[in-house]
């Protein structure tokens, strides 16, 4: 059985050493003790959601507080080529979901994207609550997925925005059912030109329910992206990136 993993504020889990103790409060120290009742003798992991994990047995359950004996204190190496979804808002919370699978795939960053057909959109107050509400979505799966790394979530993005934001990324894929080549013809292309040589950042592009209009994806292509097809059936916002990341871990030896 895996260990469960709490996160915790970073100077105090990258102070700690093997040998010592270390106290996990406040509202996960709370989690272990109260909800998750776990008692002396058991190991869990602590990080600092930037990779520095320590892993420990449990000394002695508090009110609300585990003190763990540390075994082990150290950061778990980043990947080599880095992985950001960009997700369109969406109705139904099928972009929450998308983030949600992305996040136990190993996704490092995801951008909230204002498309042009987008039916939700975040506005004034709700552009920065709504990106609090995907951070703690992923720092959750991320729990789930016993993962060090939280994945970054950037401000919501609207076309103009992304189009500047792709210029400044190493590769920019945008899914698009009517793409000549396939997502793996891509990378096959990038492969054999040296492209995926060093450390690479590619950014997957998923559209809303009604798609990417021929003049967003235009833009985009305009500052560097390109586009791809996943197979021969259309897949739901929810679906696509998750879709599209299990492939780029196979493809880029990340799994």
């Amino acid at each position: 059985m895996t260990r469960p993993l709490f996160f915790a504020p970073g100077t105090e889990v990258r102070s700690a050493r093997p040998g010592g103790a270390f106290v996990l409060g406040g509202d996960e120290g709370r989690h272990a003790a109260t909800v998750r009742r776990l008692g002396q003798g058991e190991r869990i992991d602590v990080s600092d959601s930037a990779g520095y994990r320590l892993t420990g047995v449990i000394a002695a359950v508090g009110a609300g507080t585990v003190e763990l004996t540390v075994e082990s204190a150290g950061q778990d190496p980043a990947p080599l080529h880095r992985l950001v979804l960009v997700q369109a808002l969406a109705k139904a919370g099928r972009d929450e979901q998308a983030v949600e699978a992305a996040t136990e795939l190993g996704v490092d960053a995801v951008v909230p994207w204002h498309a042009e057909r987008s039916i939700v959109r975040w506005r004034g107050e709700k552009a920065e609550k709504g990106r609090q509400k995907w951070l703690s979505l992923v720092t959750a799966a991320s729990k789930q997925s016993r993962r060090s790394f939280v994945p970054d979530v950037l401000p919501v993005m609207d076309t103009a925005g992304l189009t500047a934001w792709t210029a400044s990324v190493d590769h920019v894929v945008v899914l698009h059912e009517d793409a000549d080549a396939s997502l793996s013809d891509h990378l096959a292309v990038l492969r054999s030109s040296g492209g995926l040589d060093g450390p690479t950042t590619t950014a997957v592009v998923v559209g809303p329910e009604g798609g990417i209009g021929d003049a967003e994806l235009g833009k985009l292509r305009s500052a560097g992206a390109e586009s791809a097809r996943l197979g021969p059936h259309v897949l739901r916002s929810s679906s696509a990136g998750p879709a599209a990341l299990v492939l780029l871990n196979h493809l880029l030896g990340r799994w």
